[in-house]
């Protein structure tokens, strides 16, 4: 009997998502390019289950039932290329290609035309939840045509994460919406480690606090409803991982590494024209990080304020738990404006509170704070920033002064917060009806004759500035 559906590439996250979907009642087939990664699964984690293993693409391709179902979990890039060009002369019309790794999006709208336009069915889907997720239930984006989702709708929503109201995948939108929004996910997710970090630098090099302490903290905030969330969860993990008597983390090299969907976002954003600080400053704190050998020569000739908190600890505590929470808003806001955009752009057609709800369960940046904004633009579809929804908007002008205060004592004694400071600068830009943008208007009409408008009266206008300043 043919198998239901196809997996190609067995290294982790094509291993679990295979073992996922055969869980879940649909027979599959596997192939890797390396016969030996091959028979180490079906040696160890497919026994007993009903998978069958293929050592050739045509094996692979006959063994699925008609029309096929092929998930691609190969690298992103060339080998995708690679491996759709050896897959289309062993496919019919009507089969198709989910390819369920990082893609660019661009790639992928490429690939959508190629291949429907051949008479195949190409899915681009984000897959976002590790290892952990891939086996037990991920978060999932597809993006492609309505009818090629529709056919694959069973499957996916068997496999995907379950939450309060619903599996944790929707029809995203045409063409490379999919990969786009998951290239976003992953944006926020760079946003959101950034300021846990900084909170733990504030918290350990300031206050002073040990590593078992730092636990607690994040162990009550994860009990919270503002910042309960995997990443804060694992965060609280993280620091009770010892190696004698000191924390594993202080033995890690603080040099980040980055797979480049982090960038993408950046990238992409100042193309569209859209303003994502935060995510800005979480990808640079990453490339300054892997300037390692150039700091630690840096600190030997540069020195700036240090010193502890040693008193009111608690209430410090408190002010950054409340300034890693007002940070956390303003990150998601510039993701969300960024899908916006690119949904109007694009013509993606993207329900933002669908992609806030599908983030619940499954991935990285899973997290309660996301009921809120999926009942944010519930309630006003039309919400043109997160800052302005009631309710994130009052927690806001609420905890200001604390974020001030984080923002200001780390300057004071030394501590880089770019996540925090960035989000800072942009609520304080988003919400000023006036700017000094006005100066540099002046400034480049002056040097470049580049035209400004007036507040006083309609039209463009030049001045020639030397002239006029010498007639004075």
């Amino acid at each position: 009997m043919a198998q239901s559906f196809g997996v190609i590439g067995l290294a982790v996250m094509g291993e679990n998502l295979a073992l996922n979907v055969e869980r879940n009642g649909f027979p599959i087939s596997v192939y890797n390019r390396s016969r030996e990664k091959t028979d180490a699964f079906m040696a160890n984690r497919a026994v007993g289950k009903n998978v069958v293993a293929a050592y050739s693409l045509e094996e692979f391709v006959a063994s699925l039932e008609r029309p096929r179902r092929v998930l691609l979990m190969v690298k992103a890039g060339k080998p995708v290329d690679a491996v759709i060009d050896q897959l289309m002369p062993l496919l019919d019309p009507e089969d198709m290609i989910i390819d369920g790794g990082n893609s660019l999006y661009e790639d992928t709208e490429r690939r959508v035309k190629t291949l429907e336009g051949a008479g195949f069915r190409f899915i681009g889907m984000g897959v976002s939840g590790g290892e952990e997720g891939a086996l037990n239930g991920p978060s999932l984006m597809p993006g492609g045509t309505r009818a090629a989702y529709e056919s694959i709708e069973p499957i996916v929503k068997k496999i995907a994460a379950q939450v309060d109201d619903g599996p944790c995948v929707t029809y995203i939108g045409s063409g490379g919406a999919g990969h786009y929004v998951k290239m976003v996910h992953n944006g926020i997710e760079y946003g959101d480690m950034q300021l846990i970090a900084e909170a733990y630098d504030l918290m350990k090099n300031v206050l002073g606090l040990s590593h078992q302490q730092l636990h607690e903290v994040f162990a009550q905030w994860n009990t919270t409803e503002e910042l309960d969330s995997f990443l804060i969860e694992i965060t609280a993990d993280i620091f009770t991982k010892t190696e004698g008597d000191t924390a594993l983390v202080e033995k890690i090299l603080d040099a980040a590494g980055q797979k480049g969907t982090g960038r993408w976002t950046v990238m992409n954003a100042l193309e569209m024209g859209v303003g994502i600080p935060t995510i800005t400053a979480a990808v640079n704190a990453r490339i300054m990080s892997s300037i390692k050998d150039e700091r630690v020569a840096a600190s030997t000739q540069i020195s700036g304020p240090d010193g502890k908190i040693t008193e009111n600890t608690t209430l410090w505590i408190n002010k950054i738990r409340d300034a890693l929470y007002c940070s956390k808003i303003c990150s998601y806001a510039q993701g969300m404006a960024l899908l916006r955009k690119a949904s109007e752009t694009y013509g993606y057609d993207l329900d933002l509170g669908e992609c806030a709800r599908i983030w619940k369960g499954g991935c990285i940046i899973r997290a309660r704070f996301l009921n809120k904004i999926k009942h944010a633009f519930s309630e006003n579809p039309a919400l043109p920033n997160l800052l302005l929804a009631p309710e994130f908007k009052q927690t806001i002008l609420d905890r200001q002064s604390a974020w001030r205060d984080v923002v200001a004592m780390a300057a004071q004694y030394g501590v880089p917060v770019p996540a925090f400071s960035a989000s800072l600068d942009y609520f304080d830009s988003y919400r000023r009806a006036q700017l000094p943008q006005n100066l540099t208007q002046a400034q480049r009409d002056y040097f470049g004759a580049h035209t400004y408008k007036r507040v006083d009266q309609d039209g463009t206008f030049h001045t020639e500035w030397a002239k006029e300043t010498a007639a004075v």
